[in-house]
């Protein structure tokens, strides 16, 4: 290399590490509503919630900033929007996989609920009733303690359902849903049971259990892991639930006791905890 074309190919080199510091190091202003992602973990898939949250700053949301009756986009700037990896039940409504806007209409004492099949747009400027997927209505709970930023999030999450609560300022409303694959994580049990199973005891019995399935069956997986791991008082704790759920507290107490005692042996004061609690309520 000539040293006229080193020093044109320095220049190219110190000319484009500026550009990519200047691009790195360029200033930027956050959002008066910041964006949030959230994902939350559903059967045999995934949620996420895509939204921008305001703040209260003094002034009056619901039948304010936000008039009742009108369609909002459920949050700030670009309308929220949620996915679904998986079919799920909305509310009692079938909702295949995909990626939908949420939008909702709030009321005083009822709000509408709104899965619009166009995924990708700004605010609700540009909504169309004629592209919903469904609408479905809710009632709003008030709060005592007001909640300064928008919010959405997930509670009383298990293996086949949750709740999805939405809340800004006194308000909240919360939505069920339910996933859609029973029929194959059941199939999916059935097939790695038929293996080793000793890596899928809990999983397998807990399911069952939750989802109020063939508990006999469950009571026969709980007492092989108790034969696999004789000294381990997790299963116990399984074996209990599931004999007091099927109504044979005598043995629910039996099956209580011995997890207490395993428990105790091993020094593990959460399965002391968890195993006491269904021997009181066996005893009630």
């Amino acid at each position: 290399m000539t040293m006229k074309k080193l020093y044109i190919y320095l220049i190219a080199l110190l000319v484009a590490g500026t550009t990519l510091t200047a691009d790195a190091q360029a200033p930027r202003i956050p959002e008066a509503s910041p964006t949030q992602t959230i994902i939350q973990d559903f059967g045999l898939g995934k949620v996420t919630i895509t939204y921008s949250r305001p703040s209260v700053k003094g002034r009056v949301i619901f039948g304010g900033i936000n008039p009742y009756g009108q369609v909002w986009r459920t949050g700030a700037n670009a309308a929220t929007t949620i996915t679904f990896s998986e079919n799920v039940i909305v509310e009692g409504h079938s909702v295949p996989a995909g990626t939908y806007s949420l939008f909702t209409i709030p009321d005083k004492n009822e709000w509408t609920v709104i899965l619009n099949k166009t995924a990708k747009q700004w605010g609700a400027y540009s909504y169309k009733e004629a592209d919903d997927l469904l609408r479905f209505t809710v009632k709003p709970i008030y709060l005592a303690e007001k909640r300064e930023s928008f919010t959405i999030q997930f509670a009383n999450v298990t293996t086949s359902s949750a709740d999805m609560h939405i809340v800004w300022d006194h308000t909240e409303i919360s939505v069920h849903l339910k996933t859609d694959d029973d029929a194959q994580i059941t199939a999916n049990i059935d097939e790695l049971m038929k293996g080793n199973r000793k890596p899928y005891y809990f999983n397998a019995i807990q399911y069952y259990y939750e989802n109020n399935k063939d508990m006999n069956k469950a009571l026969g997986w709980a007492l092989e892991a108790e034969k696999a791991e004789p000294k381990g008082p997790w299963y116990r704790l399984w074996e209990a639930r599931i004999r007091l759920k099927m109504g044979d507290k005598a043995a629910a107490i039996k099956a209580a006791q011995k997890g207490v005692d395993l428990a105790k042996a091993s020094n593990d004061e959460e399965y002391v905890r968890l195993n006491q609690a269904v021997l009181d309520q066996a005893n009630r």
